[in-house]
């Protein structure tokens, strides 16, 4: 497996922390009775620049791997 396989599952199982602590802000956020918090937007955002890494990634092993790899 090659280190950016592992970067990028890195790179996912961080994305899913994220998500998981969004729901928690959001849950919070509704038991304070308040509407969605710049917290969860801020987390929203950090979400697709791990998912934007994550998917540069997957293009340079793609263009680093050898024909029967593919």
């Amino acid at each position: 497996m090659s280190d950016y396989v592992n970067l990028i599952a890195h790179l996912e199982r961080v994305a899913d922390e994220i998500d998981e602590m969004s729901l928690s802000q959001l849950r919070e956020d509704i038991a304070n009775g308040h509407t969605k918090s710049g917290v969860d937007r801020d987390l929203m955002r950090a979400r697709r620049a791990v998912e934007k890494a994550s998917g540069i990634l997957r293009q340079l092993n793609q263009a680093s791997a050898s024909p029967e790899e593919i």
